[in-house]
This record gives structure tokens, C-alpha cells and sequence, in this order.
């Protein structure tokens, strides 16, 4: 039995016309943590949230899912499950239909009417508990899918594009609310095309391309190697050679120029990039100095350099790749440099999988 809150070792699904939505998904993630899914359209992530959920059958699944294996019924009963697409009776009250999915969920009547009033409360849309369905906007709706995932105390929570259609205010109340059940030891498992929400309350992330999980981890794991200082230079006037010019003699150690051609092509360019004597990288564009480092000390030197040399310095920051920066490396390919082709991948020959 596996300790993790879903644990994916080989998850497939081809539709008809050897259509691979998902090919052999590799995913975990742990309790207590909010894990975000990401990519493209037609990736295969609602696909693969419906498996979990049993409202589709895989071609093939080897997993658990709060220790059992996935599609386990008992199990089901523990978890909390927005639907991309929900729909709710529009003749029926807000509190009337937590009351009824808290019903459908086993939930004894007096805990049932506890928690709706407890819910409403958490979502915002106490003062629409007795107000017809049929009346709410889109982002109230979205709150009461929210109320209803978490009527049957889910140890999983589930949502698939919780924030479709929700205001600025909406998003921020929404993320509360993830933190909160982050609080209280819940997992969260959202799917979003929102990636500014996800970087804000995911632990970690996976991002699925193509049927299968292109890379999976923190943040800060997923842009190993890849952080960078910015000191951004007052020039003279537009004078971008001569910047460039006072940087390139400014750097400690010199620098080994990558790009091609004479110094005497510096002024026709507007950069260049290279490497410091201890191996740094290190790129010129305009007026802004990128050294591929994560260590303050280490740019100690290249500012002191600077000033020595009377240029001044507008700013300092650190930077690392965002989650769109690696969403776009995902979906790039390499050989091609060129966003791979959206939606699922046919099967062209006998055996494939």
C-alpha cells in the first residue's frame, strides 16, 4: 500500500481511432500538498482527472488513490470532486443542493445541515443559501461546486478548472480557500489552464504534453540551473554600444564571448553573451546584465566592477524561469524550436501504445 495521496505508475488511455490521449502517465503526489496540473489543450489532463474519478475507463491504470487501488468505491467516498463542467438543478437553492450532495455522499442529516451553513460561510455565498440556482453567475456557481467537493470532509479534493469563469476577487478568495485546506492536511489536486494561479498555491506541479507528463516537481526543482541575477545600467542617452562596451570591460575576469564576428561588430549588435573566468554564463542585451547565478556573493564582484567603472545601477533582482516559462519549454520542440501541435497523438503503427 503506498503512502501517497495518488501514486501513477502506468496510466494510458486511447480512444477510437487509435487516438493516445494519455501514454503510460507517471504521477505522485503526497498528502497534505496542493498539486497543480498544467498543459496545453488536449494534453490529456481532464481525460486523466476523469480516470481518477472513474467517469471514464483507462485503456490501462496502475495506481492508488488514498492508498487503494484507483476506482477502489470505498475510497471514492473520501474524496471531493469538482467537475470541469458542473451543472446544478437551477430550480434548487444553494443550501438545497449541498444538502442533496451531502446526501448522495452518505453524510448523516444533522452533519449535513452543520456543514452547509459552515461552507457557505468558507465560499462567501452565505447570503445566497436561500436564492434559486438558476440566479447565480457563473463565478457563484463555481464558489458552490467548490462548497459541494468539500461536503462529504474529503481527505482529496479534486477540481478541475476551479477558477473558469471567476472574477480577479474570486480567484484570490478561491486560493484562500486551497490554503486553508492545505491547513488542515487536505490534498489538493487542481487542473488549470490559469498558470499565474497555480504558481501561486502549488507545491509542486506536473506538466502533461501530449499524453505524458513532460516533467514533475517544486518550482525551484523544475528551474534548477536556471537562476539569474538582472542589473539593470543607466545608459547616456541611447548610447547602447558604449553600455555595452562599459560592461564588457566592467566584468571580472573578462569574458569569452560566444557571438561571432570582431569587437569591432559590438556596436552593430544590440548584446552579446559569453561566460566569466570562473564559468558563469553571462548575457548583454541593451542596457541589462543577466549572470546565471542564484549566489548574492557571487555577483558581488561583477557590481563592484560596475561601479568602479562609474556606471550606475538602476536595479538589482533576482529572477528564475516563471511557471509559463517552463510551460513554454515543455511545449516547445527542440528541434524545431516551433509549439508542438496541440491535442492527442495517433497510433501509426501495430503495437504502439
Amino acid at each position: 500500500m503506498s503512502d501517497l495521496a495518488i501514486d501513477l505508475s502506468h496510466v494510458a488511455k486511447t480512444y477510437k481511432g487509435k487516438v493516445r490521449a494519455l501514454r503510460g502517465i507517471e504521477m505522485h503526489v503526497a498528502p497534505g500538498e496542493v498539486f497543480g496540473l498544467l498543459g496545453p489543450n488536449g494534453a490529456g489532463k481532464s481525460t486523466l482527472v476523469k480516470i481518477l474519478m472513474t467517469v471514464i475507463r483507462p485503456s490501462a491504470c496502475k495506481g492508488t488513490m488514498l492508498g487503494h487501488a484507483v476506482g477502489h468505491k470505498p475510497t471514492l467516498g473520501r474524496v471531493g470532486y469538482l467537475p470541469e463542467h458542473h451543472r446544478f438543478p437551477p430550480y434548487l437553492k444553494g443550501a438545497q443542493v449541498l444538502d442533496f450532495f451531502g446526501a448522495m455522499g452518505k453524510v448523516p442529516r444533522r452533519e449535513r445541515k452543520q456543514r452547509t451553513g459552515q461552507l457557505l460561510d468558507v465560499v462567501g455565498m452565505s447570503d445566497w443559501a436561500g436564492k434559486k440556482v438558476g440566479g447565480y453567475s457563473k463565478g457563484m456557481r463555481q464558489r458552490l461546486g467548490i462548497a459541494q467537493a468539500l461536503m462529504n470532509d474529503p481527505k482529496l479534493v479534486v477540481l478541475d478548472e476551479p477558477t473558469d469563469g471567476v472574477d480577479p476577487v474570486g480567484r484570490r478568495d478561491i486560493r484562500d480557500i486551497v490554503a486553508r485546506l492545505r491547513d488542515e492536511q487536505r490534498t489538493v489536486f487542481i487542473n488549470s489552464h490559469l498558470l499565474s494561479e497555480l504558481e501561486m498555491v502549488c507545491d509542486r506541479v506536473a506538466i502533461l504534453v501530449q499524453g505524458q507528463v513532460r516533467s514533475q516537481g517544486t518550482i525551484d526543482e523544475l528551474t534548477a540551473g536556471q537562476h539569474r541575477y538582472e542589473i539593470d545600467i543607466v545608459a547616456s542617452g541611447d548610447d547602447v554600444a558604449g553600455a555595452l562596451g562599459t560592461l564588457r570591460k566592467a566584468l571580472p575576469g573578462g569574458v569569452t564571448e560566444k557571438n561571432e564576428g570582431s569587437s569591432a561588430g559590438l556596436a552593430k549588435r544590440v548584446g552579446f553573451s559569453g561566460t566569466l573566468g570562473d564559468g558563469t554564463w553571462v548575457e548583454i542585451e541593451r542596457t541589462m546584465l543577466r549572470v546565471g547565478t542564484a549566489d548574492p556573493l557571487a555577483i558581488e564582484p561583477v557590481i563592484d566592477a560596475l561601479r568602479a567603472q562609474g556606471v550606475t545601477i538602476r536595479s538589482v533582482v533576482q529572477k528564475r524561469p516563471s511557471l509559463e516559462d517552463l510551460f513554454m519549454q515543455a511545449v516547445t520542440d527542440p528541434t524545431t524550436g516551433k509549439a508542438l501541435a496541440p491535442g492527442a497523438v495517433r497510433n501509426e503503427k501495430k503495437g504502439a501504445h
